[in-house]
């Protein structure tokens, strides 16, 4: 399934929460804690994630392609790939391998950025094209696929705590049609309830993964509040 879709799908009878599987943090160091990978990701599948992230850049965030590649083949729901992705190999690549979406980044494309998506588009996987702030919002705007705005500022490694003010801010210079995830610095209920206020969708990963119950918490967040919207 694709993540558009997904997303669209879940709409009007839960919250469409993108759960991610965050091996390492840059500034909370391992995440897993000796945990098995497909452990949470049974976890995120029972309790109602419309989707999957999985980070592959190796790095700053200990990523592993050949398990980006396992957790397509072991889910049925849609897999989003996230790295710094600035290589059409790489679009490729991540359509081989099975997955339903990829992460790309309009700081790091610039202009390039409709080029990208529409290549993507073509092998089968649906852009999120990411920005942090207006000036970056031009290329998204200028290409097709889906729209994540970043709470956290990508150049800090997620250093820094983040603040959904971000989407607050972007969001509404965002066409209705479009739609929006709002991505990172998403820690609590009430973080998600505002988030979900201007965003179609949310990423979440660290505080899933710092949860000695992701399955609990997971719940929590996609029931939460959702006959309201």
């Amino acid at each position: 399934m694709r993540l558009e879709k997904a997303i669209k799908d879940s709409m009007g009878y839960k919250n469409p929460i993108i759960a991610e599987i965050k091996v390492h943090s840059p500034k909370h160091g391992d995440l897993l804690r000796g945990r098995d990978p497909f452990y949470i990701l049974k976890a995120y599948e029972r309790a109602g994630a419309i989707a999957i992230s999985y980070i592959t850049e190796r790095e700053h965030f200990r990523g592993d392609f050949k398990l980006f590649e396992s957790i397509c083949e072991e889910t049925e729901l849609p897999v989003l790939r996230k790295d710094f992705i600035r290589s059409k190999e790489e679009v490729e690549r991540t359509a081989e391998a099975g997955g339903s979406a990829i992460l790309l980044i309009a700081r790091d494309l610039k202009e390039k950025t409709p080029e990208f998506a529409d290549f993507a588009l073509e092998h089968g996987l649906d852009p999120l094209i990411e920005v942090h702030n207006e000036e970056e919002l031009k290329y998204a705007l200028d290409s097709r696929g889906l729209i994540g705005i970043n709470n956290r500022d990508i150049r800090k490694l997620e250093k820094d705590d983040g603040n959904v003010s971000i989407t607050e801010r972007i969001a509404p210079l965002i066409q209705e049609d479009r739609i929006v995830v709002s991505e990172s610095g998403i820690s609590s209920v009430d973080d998600l309830k505002v988030a979900l206020k201007y965003a179609d969708a949310v990423l979440i990963g660290t505080a899933f993964m710092k949860a000695e119950d992701p399955e609990e918490i997971v719940r929590k967040f996609v029931h939460a509040f959702s006959i309201m919207r």
